[in-house]
């Protein structure tokens, strides 16, 4: 894995801490939007924003703390590329130690009513982030991102 500059240390990013469970990560998803960075960004860059943080912490409710919630340590800050994210947490590692591919799923060119429910969220993170990077360091999940500027949404 490359080495890259730790955003918490190199900009004094944004840091909040989100219980993990769905009714908390749904009143900060709501929350992000009024702080900084994010109340900076244009609104397609927000919106952008908005999806990809929404489903990293959807992904760690749901895979990390299945049954026990714990908290999410939720990292942002505006670089010259965009905006750098970086999110911990203390649940069960991603499968095979590292993050999905993010492939679609198979079947989605049928009818409507017969889309798969999920296999959306690793897709949809992996188009609209750069640099993603996944680690487990001392029983924590360390994932970083930073969600380009100026490109047009999905």
């Amino acid at each position: 894995m490359q080495s890259r500059p730790d955003i918490v240390r190199e900009t004094g990013a944004t840091h909040l801490i989100i219980a993990g469970d769905p009714m908390s990560v749904r009143a900060g998803l709501i929350g992000l939007a009024a702080t900084v960075p994010l109340c900076d960004l244009s609104a397609d860059d927000r919106g952008t924003a908005e999806l990809v943080l929404g489903e990293v912490l959807n992904n760690i409710v749901e895979h990390a703390y299945p049954s026990v919630p714990g908290p999410i340590d939720l990292w942002l800050a505006r670089t010259g590329a965009g905006l750098a994210c970086k999110v911990a947490d203390r649940g069960l590692a991603m499968r095979d130690g590292r993050a999905p591919v993010g492939a679609l799923p198979a079947g989605i060119n049928g009818a409507l009513e017969d889309l798969p429910e999920g296999g959306f969220g690793w897709y949809l993170i992996r188009t609209l982030t750069e640099d993603l990077q996944y680690e487990r360091v001392q029983s924590q999940n360390h994932l970083s991102f930073t969600i380009p500027s100026g490109r047009t949404p999905l």
